[in-house]
């Protein structure tokens, strides 16, 4: 692989230079140790256009990759089309495509999350605009699709949500009971102020019009119907990525706001990190906005082992809520308490655009964070237009270990997973065919990056 030995080197000199305060120590399941080194780099795909967007390790040791493709040949089989379905990947340890397979219908479907579930298969959740093939109903132009599958990725049930206008299912997360929370967003304009039954009314106990876009948060049972839907935002764009359940059976959507009116009272700027905490019934506990007078936006949520939250994203402020800007925007992560409050912020990047996509805790209690970067950081040159960047922080965001991955394309990571055998895996996509990146199979190609 292409200047593979270089990279590695640069890697291990700067986990040397580091104290032993400052050494990545993940948790042992064998006997490896996390070295920090690239086990191997693979791209998937075909002529078009090709993402991954999460991964999950099943029990049979091997991996299961979700995200989108337009291709129809190449590593893709059983797409007929070239529009864009939802593309499940089955994978060995080391790499090697085992199955794939396709899942939607005649026109665009975009997948968005994975997860395991308990009974050991998988849900996935994204945005279609058809109505047939694998969908069996579409209400307007993007519904929330809901496609729960067994262990073999066969289909067990889908559903669709959504009304007339925009309506995207982002995130999705089994809860504690065995139910499905699935976040994103959707037009309250479009759906003329329907979407947040209460089983009071008709429509809800909202009786104001929002805007074009809210956080919408639908709580469905097992089998996929819905148990109650709430939505929440103001007159402008309002969107959710990511969302955590809490301790006492409730939630935090977690996204970006524009809004300055409704359910945001204390904007702070263009855009916000957008934080909405609702109780077990739905019902709104609290709402804050974190950040600056600039753009800020946040996309990925974890909850720490101290009982607090963290979430990441990106700003391009650098007063208020945020301390410090390196560059033209920097990766911003807040940790705060359940009720809000920030017990800190930091930011991380260099002189260019950097960005956090979601996060990852650890079984050690750190956080794994992935996104992507323009800049020189740590010692890591930027190798292109955009590069896919990983980066580990302890719990009090000190900063643990971090790495740049990518060629003279635009490449991005999307999410980070450790593995069984105390690996990192990463999921994204790229459009280059050097340096790091072993080949390009098209336009775009699924990136799947294993840290050992």
């Amino acid at each position: 692989m292409k200047n593979l030995a270089a990279l590695c080197m640069i890697t291990l000199a700067f986990i040397c230079a580091c104290s032993n305060d400052d050494k990545v120590n993940l948790p042992q399941t064998n006997t490896e140790e996390f070295l920090g080194e690239i086990d191997y780099i693979k791209t998937f795909g075909g002529s078009q256009n090709e993402t991954l967007i999460a991964a999950v390790q099943t029990s049979d040791g091997g991996y299961v990759l979700m995200g989108s493709t337009d291709s129809f040949d190449g590593d893709i089989t059983g797409k007929k089309g070239d529009d864009t379905d939802f593309w499940l990947v089955k994978t060995s340890q080391d790499g090697a495509i085992i199955f794939n397979k396709v899942y939607g219908g005649s026109n665009t479907d975009t997948a968005s999350s994975l997860i395991n579930t308990a009974d050991g298969g998988f849900i996935v959740c994204g945005y279609s605009q058809s109505s047939d093939g694998d969908v069996s109903n579409n209400e307007g132009f993007q519904d929330y699709w809901i496609t729960k599958l067994d262990a073999q990725g066969n289909i067990s049930w889908e559903k669709s949500h959504g009304f007339a206008g925009t309506d995207q299912a982002l995130k999705i997360i089994q809860t504690k009971e065995g139910n499905f929370f699935v976040t994103g967003y959707f037009d309250v304009s479009a759906s003329e102020n329907q979407g947040n039954d209460d089983g009071k009314a008709a429509h809800g106990s909202k009786a104001t019009l929002h805007g074009v876009g809210e956080f919408w948060g639908i709580l469905m049972d097992q089998n996929g119907e819905t148990i109650w839907r709430r939505y929440f935002g103001g007159s402008n764009n309002d969107r959710s990525y990511d969302v955590v359940q809490t301790d006492d059976g409730g939630f935090i959507m977690i996204g970006a706001s524009e809004s300055t009116d409704f359910d945001i009272t204390d904007n702070k700027g263009s855009y916000d990190f957008w934080m909405v905490r609702v109780a077990s019934n739905g019902d709104k506990l609290w709402a804050k906005s974190l950040g600056g007078s600039e753009i800020d936006k946040g996309y990925g949520i974890a909850k720490t082992e101290d009982g607090n939250y963290i979430i990441v994203g990106d700003t391009r402020s650098m007063d208020q809520d945020v301390s410090t800007l390196n560059g033209n925007a920097d990766a911003w992560v807040v940790k705060f308490s359940p009720n809000g409050n920030i017990i800190w912020e930091k930011t991380y990047g260099g002189a260019a655009f950097d960005s956090a996509k979601s996060i990852t805790r650890l079984q050690n209690g750190n956080f794994a964070v992935v996104g992507n970067t323009r800049s020189s950081i740590n010692g890591f040159f930027n190798r292109g237009q955009n590069d896919a960047w990983i980066f580990i922080i302890d719990t009090d965001g000190a900063l643990k270990f971090s790495h740049i991955i990518g060629g003279g394309g635009i490449d991005f990571a999307n999410a980070v997973v450790q593995t069984q055998d105390n690996k990192l895996l990463i999921v994204g996509s790229t459009q280059s065919n050097d340096m790091d990146i072993p080949e390009n199979k098209g336009g775009q190609d699924a990136l799947l990056i294993k840290i050992k």
